[in-house]
């Protein structure tokens, strides 16, 4: 039992604690009902706790839960004199008038658990604060993950019945049928892409992975400015590049002047009046919304990226990348920490009901064959917790030997696709401007170096095929 804070008794609801205790050895079926509630913590009184976790040691040895069976078990554990012994046990069962509303009685236990749990964070936050030593900044990301662990641990949505689901199915496709375009989410940009992903989806953990200098910064901008220009807010995790960078590529993709100009300044009259009116104004009036801190931990990003979805109204999140997110350091090993991420953000995206876009980067095998899900790097549990696992690459350097054209287009494959097909193909990339283009909308486009028209050959995969032959998911 806690000793008093700030003068005052911490919430609890005794009653409530005996009658949910004597409801469990009276009604059969009642712990099932209660263990989906609450832990054994959630007793205030230390007795009761006791007696609770007698009842789950029972309930796992599917032995009956009774007056007499509870007083062998706490006896057995020599716990019985600690709680009151046989009589008290007997009590609790006294005071139980009925055991209709044990659920109503748990959760109001689980509440009161809560609210104290609120008040050991804050006044640990309290003592914390008062330290010379502590960084205000981990205190900040300390509370914002215990907190959140009390509703992640401790608030579950209740299950429901397949008409349930059924119905909100009937609902959603009855809008689809509403929908005159073939895109059912948030446009990627690329005809092609599109073709196979209808758009990306609420919820889904899309991975996009690449070798360094492919382009695959380039083109996640891509993909927020064509989600921004379609009317949905777009945010932007940059762990690897400022907000001045990301700005730049951005204004140069938008207004076609070569980035270099742009970083150099070195422009002509017509190329700065271009640069201001579709680079600065079209690119700053676009709601894209960017937080460039580089010591980012998943907690900092799902603490800014709910207040992007609530204040600014953000459809999809798009993170650059994956492996520079800061661990916890308690998971032993990097790849551990990285299968923990993945995991925190596919929750996250279905938290929040929007896509989550997360680059990552390819192992170096990746530079002398044709990138696979097993290149992904640290991969442990990416491949498993993605819904669409997007691969780029660009030609090998023999390739691009034999035909310099090569260089201008990358190649791209959705290697994983949880609820659909899978396909493959080339796009344009013009590294000059940093900007791809669909292939499907131009096969042919200019060579950056002398005006050339460079053919495009997409190949693709059946749409019906899956990665899986079993099931698309």
């Amino acid at each position: 039992m806690q000793a008093l804070v700030y003068g005052k008794v911490p919430p609890q609801a005794k009653n409530m604690e005996e009658a949910v205790l004597g409801a469990i050895m009276l009604e059969r079926g009642a712990m099932d009902i209660v263990s989906e509630i609450l832990p054994v913590e959630a007793f205030y009184v230390d007795a009761h706790q006791k007696i609770y976790a007698a009842a789950q040691r029972l309930a796992a040895k599917s032995a009956p839960i009774d007056i007499n069976m509870m007083v062998e078990e706490l006896r057995s554990a020599g716990e019985l004199e600690l709680v009151g012994g046989p009589f008290y046990v007997t009590r609790l069962t006294n005071t139980v008038v009925s055991a209709a509303n044990i659920e109503a009685h748990a959760r109001i236990i689980l509440q009161k658990f809560m609210a104290r749990e609120l008040i050991r964070i804050g006044g640990e936050m309290v003592n914390s604060a008062y330290e010379d030593t502590t960084d205000v900044f981990d205190l900040l990301n300390q509370a914002e993950s215990d907190i959140f662990s009390i509703s992640q641990n401790h608030v579950h949505a209740d299950y429901v019945s397949i008409s349930t689901a059924m119905m909100e199915v009937q609902k959603d496709v009855e809008m689809l049928q509403m929908n005159d375009s073939e895109i059912t989410g948030i446009p990627s940009g690329f005809k092609e892409i599109d073709d196979v992903t209808h758009g990306w989806q609420d919820t889904d953990l899309i991975i996009t992975a690449a070798r360094p200098s492919v382009g695959k910064t380039a083109f996640a901008l891509n993909l927020a400015r064509a989600a921004a220009a379609a009317g949905y807010p777009a945010g932007i995790f940059s762990l690897e590049m400022n907000r001045k960078q990301i700005g730049k590529r951005l204004a140069a993709a938008e207004s076609g002047i070569d980035l270099n100009k742009i970083m150099t300044g070195k422009m002509s009259e017509q190329e700065m009046s271009r640069f201001m009116k579709d680079g600065v104004f079209k690119v700053g009036s676009s709601k894209i919304y960017i937080d460039d801190r580089a010591d980012m931990t998943i907690f900092n990003i799902r603490s800014k990226a709910r207040k992007m979805v609530n204040k600014h109204g953000v459809r999809v999140i798009i993170i650059d990348y994956m492996q520079l997110i800061t661990g916890d350091g308690k998971s032993g090993n990097r790849e551990q920490e990285i299968s923990k991420i993945s995991r925190q953000l596919k929750q996250l995206a279905k938290d929040l009901g929007i896509p989550i876009i997360a680059l990552s980067q390819l192992s170096r095998d990746a530079d002398n064959e044709e990138p696979q899900l097993r290149h992904l790097r640290e991969s442990g549990a990416i491949e498993q917790d993605a819904d669409l696992v997007f691969l780029l690459w660009k030609a090998f350097k023999a390739d691009i030997e034999k035909n310099p054209n090569l260089a201008f287009i990358r190649y791209w494959k959705l290697a994983k696709h949880r609820n659909g097909g899978l396909d493959e193909g080339a796009i344009p990339f013009d590294g000059r401007i940093q900007k791809f283009s669909s292939a499907t909308a131009s096969p042919q486009f200019p060579a950056p170096s002398g005006g050339r028209l460079i053919p495009v050959n997409i190949h693709r995969h059946d749409p019906g095929s899956y990665q899986d032959e079993e099931a698309p998911f």
